[in-house]
């Protein structure tokens, strides 16, 4: 069983355009709503595929209500913290052409009550867990090392952690040494502090972060793929999709595909393989849908154990 922390969930409303004018009135051709939030999307993505998942988060106000009428019927085990202030919600604008625009909010402030019962309810599922998966932004209210006490406890209790997060809350997670992280390229560029440009300088500077004590680097690349790094080198694995749909959600349902490879036995490059097709299967379906297996089955994925260093990344 895999549990998913979000502490900064939020409802993803997402309008279709023909193409996006600033300073014009439009009109949408389709909008949707979905459950939204990095540990949300992970645990929906997990669960569609057979691995059990329990989602932590916060929720509160009428997007919370909303929320959880959304995740009815999903096959996930919830664990919802209450608190005072409402959960935010995010607007997406996809352009037909697969240009994707998003807005988010900064999300509710929440008391230290509200974050102490947080922390509390993803200690308590972790219990028996094989992976927390600690993911996203942190709403007002939190400070920078909410993750670390985290991370640190569950790992000395035998779970695993992953980590999907940026700025000030990367940095404090890395100092407790989680066993995976999954950045994507300018995430890791922050955390490193240099601009990667090159296949090679992303393994450099994943590399360096394993020499630091992390276990196992993923990052998504977007149109050029993923790489993964540990201490036996490195991975790359990349598809050839068609049109994306929206990219919203892809990268949490990479790590998705991970961590359910991970989970069932996997070596690291058919893990990686696995997690390139739910990311690109995510790319191809509406707002913050989530695939399942057919989606996934559909996607064609190549790998190699010898990334080409020179090759430069797309923009």
């Amino acid at each position: 069983m895999i549990v998913t922390l979000t502490p900064n969930p939020s409802v993803d409303r997402t309008v279709t355009l023909p193409r996006l004018e600033r300073g014009a009135v439009l009109r949408a051709t389709e909008s949707r709503e979905d459950p939204g939030g990095k540990g949300l999307n992970v645990s929906r993505a997990l669960a569609a595929s057979g691995t059990a998942s329990t989602a932590v988060f916060p929720v509160g106000g009428i997007y919370g209500r909303l929320m959880l009428n959304l995740l009815e019927g999903e096959p996930v085990t919830l664990a919802a913290v209450p608190i005072s202030e409402p959960i935010r919600a995010n607007i997406t604008i996809a352009e037909t052409d697969g240009t994707t625009t998003k807005v988010n909010e900064p999300g509710p402030v929440l008391s230290v009550a509200e974050a102490d019962a947080l922390r509390s309810a993803a200690l308590d599922a972790s219990r028996g867990a094989s992976w927390v998966v600690c993911c996203g932004s942190l709403p007002p209210g939190l400070d920078d090392d909410f993750y670390a006490p985290l991370i640190r406890h569950c790992q000395a209790s035998g779970v695993r952690v992953a980590v999907d997060t940026s700025g000030e809350p990367m940095a404090a997670a890395l100092a407790a040494k989680p066993a995976l992280i999954k950045p994507n390229r300018i995430e890791l560029a922050e955390a490193v502090g240099r601009e990667l440009v090159t296949v090679g300088e992303v393994i450099d500077a994943a590399s360096a972060l394993v020499d630091g004590g992390i276990e196992t680097v993923v990052i998504s690349l977007g149109r050029d793929g993923a790489l993964l790094v540990d201490a036996a080198g490195a991975v790359h694995a990349a598809s050839e999709i068609g049109c994306p749909v929206s990219t919203v959600g892809a990268g949490d349902a990479l790590l998705a595909g991970y961590l359910h490879a991970v989970d069932s036995g996997a070596d690291r490059e058919t893990a990686l393989r696995t997690a390139v097709a739910f990311g690109s299967a995510a790319v191809l379906l509406p707002g913050s849908s989530m695939p399942g297996p057919s989606d996934i089955a559909a996607i064609t994925v190549s790998s190699t154990m010898s990334p080409d260093r020179a090759r430069s990344l797309s923009d």
